[in-house]
């Protein structure tokens, strides 16, 4: 009796076919969850099947949209390891990136305004690494243009993320530090949008440090890129309104301003 009960509730196994045909058939009507349940079925009963790299493929694809976004990552790096030849490959780099590149924002971003360019960039890096891994192997996939317009938009928000930093410590009042942020955003992401904030942010701090040649360039470069910037006045003069200078005491200026000052 005992065994004839472990019979019965067993899962009975369906022909590799069928878990095929249900897993697609539910993707093409959006249930991701039943074509996952599937596709994990055909991939433990038949993982030498003739269906296997479909079947991989469709997983990484199904979890994506399912928005398990780390499971869709790691579907990609099991397909890359079992297939490393597979003329799919580039596809699986592509969902790969794609599910870094929306990792970082998670769910709350879908209901809530999210300021992406305050948060930590962590896996937008990965994500930038995914795709230069693809543009370099697929350079004409047909994926390659979509992943370089995403790179480009991973490389500014990166700038972003670092004039939201130099715009906090300009509101510490730790301007050394400001100026090292900026300074990075021009050498580092030049042709991104936050180089014209940059710029100015340079230039204010420089001349606020009364370092004036550092300035002086810092203008003379915003001028030249941006000449119809908002930081010059209607004579082309520059306009420094940013920063303030104020009588504080040593331990406020080491600490950023946390402490406050006694």
């Amino acid at each position: 009796m005992i065994s004839a009960c472990a019979s019965n509730n067993q899962e009975e196994v369906l022909p590799e076919e069928t878990y095929y045909d249900n897993a697609r058939e539910a993707m093409d009507s959006g249930n991701f969850n039943e074509a996952e349940q599937n596709l994990d079925a055909l991939e433990t009963y038949y993982p030498f099947g003739r269906y296997a790299e479909q079947a991989q493929l469709d997983l990484i694809y199904a979890r994506y949209q399912n928005l398990d976004l780390e499971g869709a990552r790691a579907a990609s790096d099991r397909f890359l390891r079992l297939n490393p030849q597979s003329d799919h490959a580039d596809y699986a780099l592509y969902l790969r990136g794609l599910a870094s590149y929306n990792l970082d924002v998670g769910l709350a971003a879908r209901y809530f305004p999210v300021d992406v360019s305050a948060r930590n960039p962590g896996e937008q890096l990965q994500s930038f690494r995914d795709f230069s891994e693809l543009l370099n192997r697929y350079p004409d996939s047909q994926y390659a243009a979509d992943a370089r317009q995403r790179m480009i938009a991973i490389r500014n928000r990166m700038a972003e993320l670092e004039l939201h930093v130099a715009r906090y410590y300009i509101k510490r009042e730790a301007y050394i530090a400001a100026n090292n942020r900026a300074r990075y955003v021009v050498e580092k992401f030049p042709t991104s949008p936050a180089t014209e904030e940059a710029l100015i942010i340079l230039a204010e701090t420089f001349r606020f440090m009364d370092l004036n040649k550092g300035a002086d360039d810092a203008v003379a470069m915003l001028k030249k890129n941006f000449p119809n910037s908002d930081a010059f006045d209607e004579d082309g003069s520059f306009k420094a309104d940013m920063l303030k200078r104020e009588d504080r005491s040593l331990s406020s200026v080491v600490t950023f301003g946390l402490m406050g000052d006694e």
